[in-house]
């Protein structure tokens, strides 16, 4: 069931019984399994986004891990062994191209295909974002989720804020732009509204193929896709 956005107008406290501590612990120890193999296979720094990061997590969570720069594909699949799926997906023509590996235990590991803008990286921010040493640290980071409620940790648990009405707030205390906030907000009440809007480019992998490979025919064939890598690459057309 899709998570609707809500209107807070208080502030609400949620306190973590020991199932959820455990529960937390245990996602958080996955993460941090796979974000050693990343660092030490291609020498960049992973971070953990979402629930994972801000610890309001579920039996349904899904570990997502992002790697903000492109990256060997390669290189990459040889550190973290069988996916059950490869694909590439892009939101829409405008944004970036991204490489996802779903691994075993609800386990998605992401990278660009080519540079992100800065927007796309405040994205991460706005839900909450966290690298490994973060997480060896047992630290938690404030972000908002997918019913526009910002989540702030706190030693018992967290605490929800509403957005919805408060964005150049809570823009503020994420440390991202208030135009980031506002799209959130728009983008989300809008799929509420009128229900999912899908993404604009979805493409699985077989097994012979490689990210790259695959890239280079999807830019070929597809103009926007295309105008898009060369904006970023500085290419004007």
């Amino acid at each position: 069931m899709a998570r609707r956005p809500e209107v807070l107008h208080d502030v609400r406290v949620v306190t973590y019984d020991e199932a959820h501590w455990h529960l937390l612990n245990r996602l958080r120890q996955r993460a941090i399994d796979i974000m050693h193999k990343i660092e030490s296979s291609i020498a960049v720094r992973p971070l953990v986004h979402g629930s994972l990061a801000r610890g309001d997590v579920s039996e349904s969570s899904d570990i997502d891990i992002i790697i903000r720069q492109p990256v060997s594909s390669y290189r990459l699949e040889l550190a973290l062994g069988p996916s059950l799926q490869r694909e590439l997906v892009q939101a829409t023509p405008s944004m970036v191209l991204k490489g996802h590996l779903h691994l075993e235990d609800n386990t998605v590991v992401s990278f660009p295909m080519f540079k992100l803008r800065p927007r796309e990286e405040e994205f991460y921010h706005w839900g909450g974002a966290i690298d490994l040493k973060g997480l060896e640290s047992d630290e938690r980071v404030p972000g908002v989720n997918k019913r526009l409620v910002l989540i702030e940790p706190a030693p018992y648990g967290h605490t929800e804020h509403g957005v919805i009405g408060h964005e150049q707030e809570i823009a503020k205390r994420l440390s991202v732009s208030t135009e980031i906030a506002k799209e959130r907000v728009r983008v989300l009440t809008r799929r509420d509204s009128v229900g999912r809007t899908g993404v604009y480019l979805k493409r699985s992998l077989e097994e012979s193929e490689s990210f790259e490979e695959v890239t280079k025919q999807l830019q070929d064939n597809d103009p926007a896709l295309r105008r898009t890598i060369d904006r970023r690459q500085g290419r004007r057309r």
